[in-house]
């Protein structure tokens, strides 16, 4: 019998498909901070004392540094694996909504975010003249889960979820979620930073909300950065995801005012806000075409006396205009719609002034050639008027009105 190649597929096989679905950021990332720690695991490093968040290092000494490798350095084994099993489905998704170039950039808006707020609070719990809080200014943190936390948030408000579970065990609101993970992680681990993840929930929140508008930059930027030698060999690669690829969700979503409600996670909402990035087609106003009257109509200018005051019209001629029309709807504002078979020509804002406002005579042997066809004169120089001279037009005016 001839084997089950699926069922039968090695581990390493499936291990191999497995990483090759994940994007290229995504993996990078994954690939870094497994690389660092391994590294560190064999050269016997544990201390972390020279690259962690260390809020009194970086105010006395300026060691800005710190916000970038405070992420990638990881304590243990199960710090590491617990933190990319989670990145690997969120990042995943982000970057294939927003392209590896822009969540790169995001990656570093929001490491510098959660580190700004991590010192702000930390020095006014720790400088503050009612009770000073000294260990949150020499607590060193580590691990790539303040980024985490600021992708729950960004990930469970663009969801539309009403509900996430947590750890499969029970349901919670989602605009709960990251709250309750905040919580049950201090719980379980207290030597967890707490201040860390907080800072991380309050910048995804921040940028969710579109705090952080003015500091993405437009999809012009990325592009361009994409477009660059330097960047041709990662480009190239099969996992890399372009910003603006062909990929109509290559955008990701910021909250907007118009759009969206105070509770910020419904559906619809999350809909709305991804259209607001999406690329729109501008409707053209001639492809709108009314089914009653198909074709092109043609509409006639207004000739008018430069010295009349606006708006007014001469109700002689309105009358006279109307004066033969059997039409059961007559329109107001002098708009004339033909109802000539088989050619219909609607005609708006046709109000004109008669001769003698200061209009120049229509040609006599136009006069004459509509008069010759049975036409009354009076109807032809108003018809003509209306027409702009033109004897096509003034023919099928004077048509409708006997019709």
């Amino acid at each position: 019998m001839r084997p089950n190649i699926v069922t039968e597929a090695g581990v390493q096989t499936r291990v191999g498909q497995w990483w090759n679905a994940i994007p290229f950021l995504t993996s990078s990332v994954v690939a870094v901070c497994g690389v660092i720690y391994v590294i560190c695991l064999l050269t016997g490093y544990d201390t972390f004392y020279e690259v962690c968040f260390l809020p009194s290092a970086i105010i006395s000494r300026f060691q800005v540094y710190r916000f970038y490798t405070a992420i990638i350095f990881h304590g243990s084994l199960l710090h590491v694996l617990f933190n990319m099993m989670a990145l690997v489905p969120m990042g995943s998704e982000l970057e294939r909504i927003m392209g590896s170039v822009r969540l790169l950039y995001l990656t570093f808006l929001l490491a510098t975010t959660n580190a700004i707020l991590h010192l702000l609070i930390a020095s006014l719990a720790g400088y503050n003249p009612f009770y000073q809080y000294d260990h949150l200014l020499n607590e060193c943190a580590i691990g790539f889960s303040g980024i985490l936390f600021s992708m729950i948030v960004i990930e469970t408000s663009l969801s539309g979820v009403t509900s996430r579970s947590v750890f499969g065990v029970f349901n919670v609101p989602a605009k709960l979620y990251p709250w309750i993970l905040l919580i049950v992680f201090q719980l379980l681990m207290t030597n967890v930073s707490l201040l860390g993840h907080l800072c991380g929930i309050l910048s995804g929140f921040s940028y969710s909300y579109g705090l952080f508008n003015f500091l993405m930059p437009s999809s012009s930027f990325f592009t361009t950065i994409e477009s660059a030698s330097w960047m041709s060999s990662f480009v190239r690669r099969p996992k890399f995801i372009m910003c603006t690829g062909g990929n109509p969700s290559s955008y990701i979503p910021t909250y907007s005012a118009q759009n969206t409600t105070s509770s910020g996670f419904s559906t619809g909402n999350a809909w709305r806000s991804l259209s607001s990035w999406l690329p729109q087609r501008e409707a053209s106003s001639q492809s709108s075409e009314d089914s009653r009257f198909p074709g092109r109509g043609r509409t006639l200018s207004t000739a008018r006396d430069p010295t009349a005051p606006a708006g007014e019209t001469d109700p002689n001629l309105h009358a006279r205009l109307l004066e033969d029309s059997s039409t059961p709807d007559r329109l107001s504002d002098a708009t004339i719609t033909t109802m000539a078979e088989p050619r219909q020509v609607p005609i708006a804002n046709a109000a004109v002034l008669p001769q003698s406002q200061g209009r120049v005579a229509a040609p006599e042997e136009q006069i004459q050639k509509l008069v010759a066809m049975g036409f009354d004169r009076t109807q032809v120089e108003v018809a003509l008027a209306a027409a702009d001279d033109d004897l096509t037009v003034a023919v099928e005016i004077l048509m409708s009105q006997q019709a």
